[in-house]
């Protein structure tokens, strides 16, 4: 690793501006994903890190029905709010299933939304072909081992997957995030933060570069709204989704009135599915139904031999997470469905 500059910001006007000001410049925040891309992987070195640990970006505030998540939030603090337990259950369990708790505690939320792919060859410098990293190099994946990988927003330029559970339930929700820049502030709805890979797999959100993810808004959920979120992984702990689904429905006399649901473990950015929140709105709570929206929700998958087992297996969870049964398991019971997995700075 070659050397570089470490700069401790002293506030966020001044960590943007040296930043933005620097075109070999980042942040550095909570550290679970950034020492891992610099010290263990290899895949960034920066000429200049800008530690913003210590900015004033960490509170947790409720301003009627919406909650503003500092930027510096800890996972573990978000998980323990009693707003998000009440309001927000389908929040808490994505938390809770993403990593240990001596991770939790040290992995802040906007290093969650921002984190980069896990994807083994993107991590892995002696594998040459990786349009995330080189632009127009190619992507190993598509004829290597590929069982993590994405099947939506996939295409033959990239297929890694967005490793996020917190993000599920957050573009579900319609979530917003506040963005300074150097000369001005702005806000993006999450649904509308991240970029489908196309032909520049690299280019990963809409920010520009030296732009500071500071907050995060998350609407609360109406009160008697059921919500859940489902993890598939190949064991309990220490594991990444093979699929995962965020359902919030309203039901009112056996009848769907409102629907939000997203897919996890399957797609390059945080997939929201406009597509079964129509099949399901108007509709009877029935497996028919849930059926047919799971197979709106995952349409024109791409696919290579290694992940078209996650067509099904989204569908299928899909299914099970919209089930009245499953969904009051969890909101009577949310830890059941917790335990670490993934690691996010």
């Amino acid at each position: 690793m070659r050397a570089f500059e470490y700069i401790r910001a002293g506030d966020v006007a001044s960590a943007v501006a040296l930043v933005s000001g620097d075109p070999g410049a980042q942040y550095l925040a909570g550290g679970t994903t950034q020492v891992d891309l610099m010290l263990k992987d290899g895949v960034l070195e920066p000429e200049r890190l800008v530690d913003i640990t210590r900015l004033p970006l960490r509170g947790i505030t409720r301003d009627g029905d919406v909650l503003r998540v500092g930027a510096m939030a800890t996972m573990e603090e978000l998980a323990a709010d009693v707003t998000v337990a009440e309001r927000l259950p389908f929040v808490r369990e994505a938390l809770l299933a993403s990593a240990s708790t001596q991770l939790r505690n040290m992995a802040t939320i906007g290093g969650n939304v921002l984190q980069r792919t896990r994807c083994r060859y993107f991590r892995d410098p002696a594998v040459a072909a990786c349009n995330k990293r080189m632009p127009g190099s190619g992507c190993a994946a598509i004829s290597g081992a590929a069982r993590m990988h994405a099947i939506l927003g996939a295409s033959e330029h990239c297929i890694a997957v967005h490793a996020s559970d917190l993000c599920v339930p957050l573009v579900a929700l319609d979530a917003v995030a506040h963005i300074q820049g150097p000369d001005a502030q702005r806000t993006v709805p999450l649904t509308e933060f991240y970029t489908v890979p196309g032909d520049r797999p690299d280019v990963e959100t809409v920010l520009r570069h030296g732009e500071l993810l500071t907050a995060i808004d998350i609407p609360l959920l109406p009160p008697g709204t059921r919500s859940g979120y489902l993890k598939v992984r190949d064991r309990a702990s220490y594991e990444f989704a093979l699929t995962s689904a965020a359902v919030a429905l309203a039901i009112n006399d056996g009848v769907i009135a409102s629907a939000r649901v997203a897919l996890g473990g399957v797609e390059t950015i945080p997939w929201r599915a406009p597509e079964a929140e129509a099949v399901l709105r108007g509709a009877p709570s029935d497996t028919r139904v849930f059926r047919a929206a799971a197979d709106a929700a995952v349409r024109d998958a791409f696919t290579v031999p290694g992940t078209a087992f996650k067509v099904e297996l989204a569908k299928r969870t899909l299914v099970r997470i919209f089930r009245p049964s499953r969904r009051a398991a969890h909101d009577d019971d949310h830890h059941r469905t917790s335990g670490p997995g993934e690691a996010r700075s």
